[in-house]
């Protein structure tokens, strides 16, 4: 059989390529000039298949969607606390282009922002980075979001910064109130270039995906950034990334994304999957009117929303094996191992009397062990060892560390499934 993903992209085009309102943005000769029709999803797995209907291979600028990745190479090279130094991370409420700053601090209220994301641009790279160097570091990292070599439209940046007058006002308040450091018509310059690269839905979505991996990019498999970096950015894009908008797309479609005035939207929803359209025309948020709406109806139907709550009923103890010759348990568990998972597994483990005895934890159905369940897990095992038992553990996938109990307890044992 043939998955129906591509063809339920291509009822996403036919239901929501309307064409029948928004404006382009023509305060960007270049942008103004582009074909209003034009539409495009994809959607990217966590295991890097990309699915795409409508004008998938048509390019496009970047623009403002840039704004999570910069952050993101900007938290990499500098660090979290360093960054929230100069850019804070409150939803503005105000439009993109607004002069958003805290009134104590002077810091930009956000990094999604223009005045935020022009402050966030200084801070990829070392520290004495010159111009150039920070350049190439925001072309390798884009492309490594991306999973190829992205370019830049010259055409687009000359008419772009032709037109940056309030970016260039922007880029000298919080130059003048000692935020950035150096020139800033080289923050500007940087800025409205890590906006002109070109891009499809394709790349948007394995861009958005890698993301909501926690960094990896499934494509290419490489470690763009660190789970934490990823999380700190998908944060950021939930509560800002849509602007003065932000509220109401929380609310109705419930996906980590961000817009760009080129009609482009990203979305990431963590651990499910990475999204891209592409429509041009823009409604009064600068949003991509047929985007929004291709967004709400994939939310909708497949039951996107981040705030879903809708509970697994698999038991996460598959099954307890109990060989009373050996006095040997084997607890074979299942599903992600997550707090409230481990923490029903940690309930079966204090039924067993104290040793000696042996208990085996098997892992082999379980794809992912997170950090809590990971410690939850790890101290169960120690106080089994505690309490007189050989531990043993079935983890062909390597879930969890090498194990070393400590306390003088028995030493866990690694073994095949059985």
């Amino acid at each position: 059989m043939k998955t129906p993903v591509p063809e339920y992209l291509l009822e996403i085009r036919d239901a929501c390529s309307m064409g029948d309102d928004g404006q382009l943005a023509d305060y960007i000769p270049e942008l103004a000039a582009v074909d209003p029709d034009r539409f495009a999803v994809a959607a990217c797995t966590l295991d890097g298949v990309v699915y795409t209907a409508g004008d998938a291979d048509a390019k496009f600028t970047i623009q403002s969607m840039s704004k999570p990745f910069i952050y993101a190479l900007a938290l990499r090279d500098r660090g979290i606390r360093r960054v929230l130094e100069k850019v804070g991370v409150e939803p503005s409420g105000d439009a993109f282009n607004e002069i958003s700053l805290e009134p104590e601090t002077g810091r930009p209220e956000n990094p999604m922002i223009n005045i935020g994301a022009i402050t966030t641009h200084t801070l990829v790279g070392p520290l004495d980075a010159t111009e150039i160097e920070r350049d190439t570091a925001v072309q390798e990292g884009l492309s490594a979001f991306a999973g190829r070599p992205l370019d830049v439209d010259i055409t687009v940046l000359d008419s772009e910064l032709r037109t940056a007058f309030r970016n260039r006002a922007m880029a000298n308040l919080v130059r003048a109130g000692g935020i950035i450091d150096g020139d800033p018509d080289e923050a500007v310059r940087g800025y409205t270039r890590q906006c002109a690269y070109t891009v499809t839905v394709r790349d948007l979505a394995v861009m958005a995906v890698t993301l909501a991996t926690g960094g990896v990019n499934p494509v290419t498999r490489e470690r763009v950034v660190s789970d934490e970096v990823a999380r700190q950015v998908l944060a950021v894009m939930a509560t800002c990334g849509m602007y003065d908008a932000a509220g109401d797309w929380m609310s109705t479609v419930g996906i980590p994304a961000k817009s760009g005035v080129s009609g482009g939207i990203l979305g990431a929803l963590p651990a499910q999957v990475g999204l891209g359209v592409f429509s041009p025309r823009l409604d009064a948020h600068g949003h991509s009117v047929e985007g929004v709406r291709a967004f709400e109806r994939m939310s909708r139907d497949l039951d996107l929303h981040l705030m879903n709550t809708a509970v697994t009923d698999v038991e996460v103890v598959r099954s307890v094996r109990y060989d009373e010759a050996t006095d040997r348990r084997t607890f074979r568990l299942q599903g992600a191992m997550t707090f409230a998972s481990a923490e029903l597994v940690l309930r079966h483990l204090a039924e067993i009397p104290p040793g000696p005895g042996e208990v085996t934890i098997d892992l082999s159905r379980v794809p992912s062990v997170n950090t809590s369940a990971r410690r939850m897990l790890l101290e169960g095992m120690r106080r089994l060892g505690a309490d007189g038992h050989v531990v043993g553990l079935a983890d062909p996938g390597r879930r969890l560390p090498d194990p070393d109990l400590g306390d003088g307890t028995r030493p866990v044992s690694r073994r095949a499934a059985r």
